[in-house]
C-alpha cells in the first residue's frame, strides 16, 4: 500500500523521501507549505503534534493497521524495520554504531546547522554573536564528520546506513553554513559520491 508523506523542501523532508526512494517503497507527497504555516493545520497536527514537516501515514502499519509516524529518526528506523533494510543492520554492533550516528545528526549536526542557516543565511547582520557561535560549531562539527569520513567510507563504518541519508540533506546546504567544501577531503568525497546516488537524487528534488 502507498505511504503518505508530507513534507516540504528543507533538509529534514528530504531525509524521508530519499529513504523512501532508496527502500522503492511507493509513496503520495502531501505538500506542506511552511512558509504559509500550513504546518498548523488541524489535520497535520493530527499526524505531527509538534507541527513539523516531515510526517507519515502508512496505511499498512503494524498488525495491518494504519499507523502515523513523526520526527525524522523515528521515521527513518520505521521505514527500515518494516522493510528489513540494511540501511538500519539488525547486527547489534553494527545497529549501535548507526544509531550513534544517527543520534549525532538528530541530536547536534541538524540543530546546529539549522540555527546556522537562520542566522548565517537568512538575518545575517542581525546578531553578531549568534553568527559566530552558529558558525564555530558548524564549522566544529563539519570537522567531527571529515575525521569520521576519515577513517570509514560512510558515517557508521563501511555500510552505507540512515545515518547517511539523514546527514546527506543538511551537509548540501554548506554554502548557508559559510564553509569550504573543498578543504574538507573526506567529506566531499562523501558528499560527492551520495550525490551521485539515483535515489538521493530523485529524494533530494521532493516535493517538486
Amino acid at each position: 500500500m502507498t505511504i503518505d508523506l508530507y513534507t516540504w523542501g528543507t533538509p529534514n523532508g528530504r531525509k524521508v523521501s530519499i529513504m523512501l526512494e532508496e527502500l522503492e517503497l511507493p509513496y503520495n507527497v502531501h505538500s506542506v507549505n511552511i512558509g504559509k504555516d500550513e504546518q498548523f493545520a488541524p489535520d497535520f497536527l493530527k499526524i505531527s503534534p509538534n507541527n513539523k514537516i516531515p510526517a507519515i501515514l502508512d496505511p499498512d502499519g503494524p498488525g495491518g493497521e494504519p499507523i502515523s509516524v513523526f520526527e525524522t529518526g523515528a521515521i527513518l528506523v520505521y521505514l527500515a524495520e518494516k522493510t528489513g533494510s540494511d540501511l538500519m543492520p539488525s547486527d547489534p554492533r553494527k545497529r549501535a554504531k548507526t544509531m550513534e550516528w544517527l543520534m549525532f545528526q538528530m541530536g547536534g549536526l541538524g540543530p546546529m546547522f539549522g540555527q546556522a542557516n537562520h542566522f548565517l543565511h537568512f538575518n545575517p547582520g542581525k546578531a553578531a554573536y549568534a553568527e559566530e557561535r552558529y558558525r564555530t560549531e558548524a564549522h566544529r562539527l563539519y570537522g567531527v564528520l571529515d575525521k569520521r569520513l576519515a577513517e570509514n567510507p560512510y558515517m557508521a563504518g563501511d555500510w552505507y546506513s540512515v545515518a547517511d541519508i539523514a546527514t546527506y540533506p543538511w551537509v548540501a546546504r554548506w554554502e548557508w553554513h559559510q564553509i569550504d567544501l573543498s578543504s574538507l577531503e573526506h567529506v566531499s568525497r562523501w558528499f560527492k559520491e551520495l550525490g551521485a546516488r539515483p535515489a538521493v537524487q530523485r529524494g533530494m528534488a521532493v516535493p517538486a
